[in-house]
C-alpha cells in the first residue's frame, strides 16, 4: 500500500446532517459526559491461541514500559510474552501468527511483524541465558503429565509456577512432540528446541520418565493412586490413511509417519514420483522435506522410503551421496487458494519446485502385481457453485509413493473410558475431560490445530488443576480468554499500589488513593475494534521483514538452511514501534494537546506507569469529546457523567 492511499475519514462527502442532540448528548460543543478510559483486548491478542499479551510485551520492547533497575529490555519483555508461552523462539520461527492476520495495522498498511520481534527475544534470551524463576513455594501436590510435547511441557512450567510438582510419561525417547517429531529440524533448529526445553526442566520439580507409555507401562488406575490430578497432552501420534481403495498399500504412508521417519534420520531420500495428499501446514513440510531428501534411481527393496518407516531401519549414506531433484507433486481436492495451510510455506513450496494439481478428488489407489501403489487415480472437480461437483473424466497419476496428509488421530489403545469415537478427548470449556473429574487435558487430543493452541490449552488446564487441587469449583472462562494486562499489577511493580479502603461510605475517587481513578479494566469481555481507532495518526510505515534466504528448485536439493534470519535489535525496536497499542494509552498526547479547556493531563511523574499517563479534572471538563475523537487507540470512551 502507498502513502498516497491512507486517508481516514470521520465523514463521508455530503454528511453534513447533525445526528439528534438526544443521541449525540452534545450541544454547544458541551455535554455532560466526561471521559473514562477503557482497557480492551487488542484484537492481535484475542486472535492467539494461547492469549499472549502481545500489545504489553511490544511496549516495553519499544520502551514504553520500562523495566527496573538495570535489567535489560529484553529480559523483561522475555518474561512478559513467557507468562502465556514458554517457547518464543520456536514460536517466533514456525507458528502461522494469526495474530498478524488481525492486526489492526492492516488497515493502514501491514500488519506488525510479531513473529519476527518474538524470535529476536526469544534467540536473545537463549543467547543470554535468561532463567525462568523458580517457584517461592511449594504445595505439595504432585500431577501427572502424559505427553511430552509443547502442551504438556508448558503444563508442566505453568504448574511449577503455581508450586505444584508433576512427572511427564513420554512414550519417545524424547521431549518436544510435534516440536521434535513432526516439524523439520530447518524450520526448529534441535539446538534452539533443545534450549527450551531444558530451560522448563530446569526450573525443577519436573521429572521425567521416557520410553514410557501410559497403557501399557503404566496405567491410569496407578496415575490416579499415586498423583492429585492427570493432565493428558498426548497429541495425535498418528496421521489418518487415505481411505479410498488400495490405500493400504505399503507405499501409501501418512505425513506424521513420514515425518517422523525422516526428523529421527531414517529417511533420507526417495526414489520417484511423490504425491503428497492433502492442503494443510503437514502436506506442506512433507512436500519441502521431499524436495530437500531428492531422489536416488534403481534403489533395492531394503532400501525403499517405506522399509524405514517407523523402527525398521534406516537409508544408507552411500546412496544419499546420488541424489538429485525429487519429482513431488501435491494433490489437493480444492482449488489451491482455498488450502487451510500457511499462505507463505506455500509459496516456499512452489518456489522450491513442488507441482500443484488441485481440485482432484482422489478415487483410488492404483496397485502394481505385488500389491505397492503404482498411480493414483483421481477426478477432476469444480467447487464453483460452493459444492464439489464432477468436472471431467477420472485420470491415473503416476507414482512411486503416496503420502496422505488428510488429518491426526491420537492412540487410546489400552486407555479406556478417555478417548471418543475419533480418538479424541472431549473437554470442557476450562479443559476438565468430560465425566471425569481431576482429569484435565489440552493440546491436538482436544482438536489439532496449532503449536500455540496446545500451549494456550495448557494454560487454561493448568488454572482448572490448581482450583481442582484447591477444593474450588473449576470455573467458567471469561468471554475474551486471555493472559491480559493487569494495570494493579504494573502499579505494585513500581511501588504505586491503591491504598487498602477503609473509607466506608464515600462519594466520589478523583481525590483519593484507594482507587484508580477513571479506569476500567473491561479486557476480559470486549475486543477494541479497527473502527474504534482513529487512524489518521499514523503515518504509513513499511514493515521491517525479516532477511529470506531465497531457496528455488535448483537450490532445494539438501539445503537444510533456516529460511529466516531473525531481525537485528534496532529492527526489533523500530518494528514494535509501529504497533498501535490498540486498548491502550501508548502516550501520544493527543488528548493532552487537544483539549480545549486544559482539563485532560498528565499524571505526575512519580505516579506514572504503563497505562496510566493521563486523567480528567472533571471540575474543568465540559464535555466535548474531542479527546475521544483524536485517541488513536480506542482507550478513551465518553461515560462518566457529571451534575
Amino acid at each position: 500500500m502507498s502513502d498516497s492511499n491512507l486517508t481516514f475519514r470521520r465523514y463521508e462527502d455530503g454528511d453534513h446532517e447533525h445526528v439528534s442532540w438526544d443521541e449525540d448528548v452534545v450541544s454547544s460543543g458541551e455535554s455532560y459526559i466526561c471521559p473514562t478510559y477503557i482497557q480492551r483486548t487488542p484484537p492481535c491478542q484475542n486472535a492467539c491461541p494461547s492469549g499472549h499479551d502481545i500489545r504489553g510485551w511490544l511496549s516495553i520492547v519499544r520502551g514504553l514500559d520500562k523495566p527496573q533497575g538495570d535489567k535489560p529490555w529484553e529480559e523483561y519483555a522475555f518474561e512478559r510474552m513467557t507468562m502465556s508461552n514458554p517457547f518464543p523462539a520456536i514460536m517466533g520461527r514456525v507458528c502461522p501468527a494469526p495474530c498478524q492476520d488481525a492486526c489492526n495495522r492492516g488497515d493502514v498498511d501491514e500488519y506488525v511483524g510479531i513473529n519476527s520481534i518474538e524470535q529476536y527475544v526469544g534467540d536473545w534470551a537463549q543467547k543470554n541465558d535468561v532463567a525462568f524463576t523458580k517457584p517461592e513455594s511449594e504445595s505439595g501436590k504432585k500431577i501427572a503429565i502424559i505427553g511430552g510435547g509443547p502442551s504438556g511441557l508448558s503444563a508442566a512450567l505453568f504448574l511449577r509456577r503455581m508450586g505444584h510438582q508433576s512427572t511427564i510419561f513420554e512414550s519417545y525417547s524424547d521431549l518436544g512432540g510435534q516440536m521434535r517429531f513432526g516439524i523439520p529440524g530447518y524450520r526448529i533448529p534441535r539446538d534452539v528446541l533443545d534450549k527450551e526445553i531444558k530451560r522448563i526442566l530446569d526450573v525443577g520439580g519436573i521429572e521425567v520418565k521416557l520410553n514410557t507409555r501410559v497403557g501399557s507401562d503404566v496405567s491410569v488406575e496407578d496415575l490416579e493412586k499415586d498423583y492429585d490430578a492427570i493432565f493428558w497432552g498426548v497429541g495425535t501420534v498418528f496421521g489418518k490413511p487415505l481411505r479410498v481403495d488400495g490405500g493400504e498399500a505399503p507405499n501409501c504412508v501418512d505425513g506424521m509417519t513420514f515425518l517422523k521417519a525422516f526428523n529421527g534420520g531414517n529417511l533420507k531420500y526417495l526414489s520417484g514420483r511423490i504425491l503428497v495428499v492433502g492442503g494443510g501446514d503437514t502436506a506442506m513440510d512433507v512436500a519441502a522435506v521431499a524436495k530437500r531428501i531428492g531422489d536416488v534411481a534403481d534403489i533395492n527393496a531394503s532400501e525403499r522410503p517405506e522399509a524405514v518407516m517407523g523402527d525398521s531401519g534406516s537409508q544408507g549414506d552411500d546412496q544419499a551421496a546420488k541424489r538429485t531433484n525429487a519429482d513431488c507433486w501435491l494433490v489437493y481436492r480444492r482449488p489451491i487458494d482455498k488450502a487451510p495451510c500457511t499462505k507463505h510455506e506455500l509459496e516456499a513450496c512452489i518456489a522450491e519446485g513442488v507441482e500443484i494439481h488441485d481440485s482432484l478428488a482422489p478415487l483410488e489407489v492404483m496397485l502394481d502385481d505385488d500389491g505397492r501403489a503404482r498411480a493414483l487415480k483421481v477426478q477432476p472437480v469444480d467447487w464453483s457453485t460452493g459444492k464439489m461437483v464432477d468436472n471431467g473424466e477420472p485420470f491415473e497419476i503416476e507414482c512411486t509413493m503416496i503420502v496422505a496428509a488428510t488429518g491426526q488421530t491420537g492412540d487410546f489403545d489400552g486407555i479406556d473410558g478417555i478417548g471418543n469415537d475419533w480418538n479424541q478427548i472431549d473437554a470442557e470449556k476450562n479443559m476438565q475431560v468430560k465425566g471425569k473429574p481431576g482429569h484435565f487435558v489440552g493440546g491436538d487430543a482436544v482438536n489439532p490445530h496449532l503449536l500455540t493452541t496446545a500451549i494456550g490449552h495448557a494454560s487454561i488446564a493448568v488454572e482448572g488443576i490448581d482450583q481442582y487441587l484447591r477444593g474450588e469449583e473449576v470455573a467458567d472462562r471469561p468471554k475474551v480468554d486471555a493472559h491480559h494486562f493487569e494495570l494493579l499489577k504494573e502499579l505494585d511493580l513500581k511501588g504505586l499500589s491503591p491504598e487498602e479502603y477503609t473509607q466506608g461510605e464515600t462519594w466520589g475517587s478523583d481525590s483519593s488513593n484507594f482507587a484508580v481513578h477513571n479506569f476500567d479494566d473491561r479486557a476480559s469481555a470486549e475486543v477494541v475494534k479497527s473502527s474504534e481507532l482513529f487512524k489518521g495518526h499514523f503515518e504509513y510505515e513499511p514493515i521491517n521483514n525479516r532477511a529470506e534466504v531465497e531457496i528455488n528448485s535448483e537450490t532445494v536439493l539438501a539445503n537444510m538452511k533456516e529460511r529466516f534470519t531473525g531481525l537485528e535489535e534496532e529492527l526489533a525496536i523500530k518494528e514494535a514501534g509501529r504497533c498501535m497499542s490498540c486498548g491502550m494509552c501508548f502516550e501520544c498526547d493527543n488528548c493532552v494537546i487537544y483539549c480545549p479547556q486544559d482539563a485532560v493531563i498528565r499524571v505526575k511523574k512519580d505516579k506514572k506507569a504503563m497505562g496510566r499517563y493521563v486523567e480528567t479534572d472533571y471540575a474543568l471538563c465540559v464535555g466535548c469529546h474531542i479527546c475521544k475523537e483524536v485517541c488513536p487507540t480506542g482507550y478513551i470512551e465518553m461515560g462518566l457523567g457529571f451534575a
